[in-house]
C-alpha cells in the first residue's frame, strides 16, 4: 500500500509544478506594460496596380574598344575616370609594319602619278593629232589604253594607301564619341590581340535598364509607356520610358527583355546598379490584391509573419503566404484579408497575446 502512495505522489508532484508554472506566466503577461504600435488597414486597391521587373542600369551609349592589329601597346594617354571628346587619342600600339608599308604605297603613288602625267599627256597629243588625221586609228587606240591603264594604276595605288589609313585607325584608338573612361584592360607593354577589349568608353547622364519580364505579363507592356524605376543602393526612384519590347524569349531562358530609357536626372547613378521596373497596368488586374508594407512583416524558422490586434487590444500572430514585391509592398495571397487592421510598427517587442495600445 505504501508503494502505491509513493508513486500516485511522484505522478502527481510535476502536474502541481506545471500547473504553477501556467499561473505564473499567465500572470506575467498581465502585469506587463502595453506596447505602444501603429497600426493600418489593409486596402486592396490602395496602391496604383503595377507589374515590377529587376533589371541593371547601363549607359545608353557604351563601347568597348579593341583592335584588328596585334602589336605591343606604346602608351596609354588616359586614365579610367577621364573625360574624352570625341575623336580624342586613347592608346596607341606598336606599328612599325604599317609605318613601312606607308612608305611603300606612298613611292608607288608617286610613281603612278609621274607615270599617269606622261600618259595623260601622250593621250592629249595623240587626240590632237588623230582630229588632224595625222595619227591612225590604231596609233589612237593603243595611247588611249595605255592612257587607261597609267590612270587605273593610280587609282590602285590610292586605294592601296586607303586601306593603310584604315590600318592606322585600329593601332591609334580613339573616342567614338564623348564621354568617361569606364575601364582599361591592358598595360603598357602588354600585346594587344585581335577583338581583344582594350579600354572602355561610357557617355554619361544617359542611362538605360534592360529587365526581364515573364511571359504572363509581357502582353501589359508596350512601347512608349512611362515607367518607374527604382534603385534601392541609393534609395532613389526616376522615371523613364519603354523603348524596346522583345517579342521572344528563346535565348533568354522563358523571360523576355525590356529596355527603358531613363529620364535625364541629377541623381549620381552609375552604370551597373540594379533597378526594379514598376511597369502600370489597366486598374482591374490588381482589384483584388492585398498589398501590405514589407517592414510590417517578420520572419521566424522560414515563415513569414504578421500581427493584428485583437477587440481586446492583444497582438494577434498571423502566419501568411506572401507573391509578388511591388515596390516597397508585397503582395499577401492568404492569411490577411481586405480591409482588416495590422501593426506596422512598434516600440517594444511583440508576441502573440503581447497587449498593445494602438497610437
Amino acid at each position: 500500500m505504501k508503494k502505491i502512495v509513493y508513486i500516485i505522489s511522484l505522478v502527481s508532484l510535476p502536474l502541481i509544478f506545471t500547473n504553477c508554472g501556467g499561473d505564473h506566466k499567465t500572470t506575467a503577461v498581465a502585469d506587463m506594460e502595453p506596447v505602444n504600435v501603429k497600426i493600418s488597414s489593409v486596402e486592396s486597391d490602395a496602391a496604383t496596380p503595377f507589374i515590377t521587373a529587376s533589371g541593371q542600369i547601363k549607359a545608353l551609349n557604351s563601347a568597348n574598344l579593341s583592335t584588328r592589329m596585334m602589336g605591343f601597346v606604346n602608351k596609354i594617354y588616359v586614365k579610367v575616370g577621364d573625360k574624352v571628346n570625341q575623336g580624342q587619342l586613347l592608346m596607341s600600339i606598336s606599328n612599325a609594319d604599317l609605318q613601312a608599308k606607308l612608305a611603300q604605297v606612298n613611292a608607288g603613288i608617286t610613281e603612278a602619278t609621274a607615270a599617269y602625267n606622261n600618259a595623260e599627256k601622250d593621250y592629249n597629243r595623240f587626240k590632237n593629232l588623230f582630229a588632224e588625221n595625222s595619227a591612225s586609228q590604231k596609233e589612237m587606240d593603243d595611247m588611249t589604253a595605255h592612257f587607261e591603264m597609267a590612270k587605273a594604276r593610280l587609282e590602285g595605288a590610292n586605294q592601296m594607301k586607303n586601306e593603310v589609313d584604315a590600318q592606322f585607325s585600329y593601332v591609334n584608338i580613339r573616342a567614338p564619341f564623348s564621354g568617361v573612361v569606364t575601364n582599361k584592360f591592358i598595360e603598357v607593354g602588354d600585346m594587344a590581340n585581335p577583338g581583344m577589349p582594350l579600354i572602355a568608353v561610357e557617355s554619361p547622364k544617359q542611362f538605360e535598364v534592360t529587365a526581364t519580364v515573364a511571359e504572363s505579363d509581357i502582353t501589359q507592356i508596350k512601347s512608349g509607356i512611362e515607367v518607374a524605376i527604382d534603385i534601392k543602393s541609393i534609395n532613389k526612384t526616376v522615371k523613364g520610358k519603354v523603348t524596346e519590347v522583345s517579342t521572344s524569349a528563346k535565348n533568354t531562358g522563358g523571360q523576355y527583355l525590356v529596355k527603358a530609357v531613363l529620364d535625364k536626372t541629377d541623381t549620381d547613378i552609375l552604370s551597373g546598379m540594379f533597378a526594379t521596373v514598376m511597369f502600370p497596368v489597366e486598374k482591374k488586374a490588381a482589384t483584388s490584391m492585398v498589398l501590405i508594407p514589407q517592414s510590417a512583416i517578420f520572419e521566424q524558422g522560414g515563415l513569414r509573419g504578421i500581427y493584428t490586434v485583437s477587440d481586446q487590444n492583444t497582438a494577434i500572430l498571423r502566419w501568411i503566404r506572401l507573391g509578388r514585391t511591388y515596390g516597397d509592398k508585397v503582395e499577401v495571397l492568404s492569411g490577411l484579408n481586405a480591409d482588416e487592421k495590422y501593426i506596422i510598427s512598434a516600440d517594444g517587442k511583440l508576441f502573440n497575446r503581447a497587449k498593445v495600445a494602438i497610437q
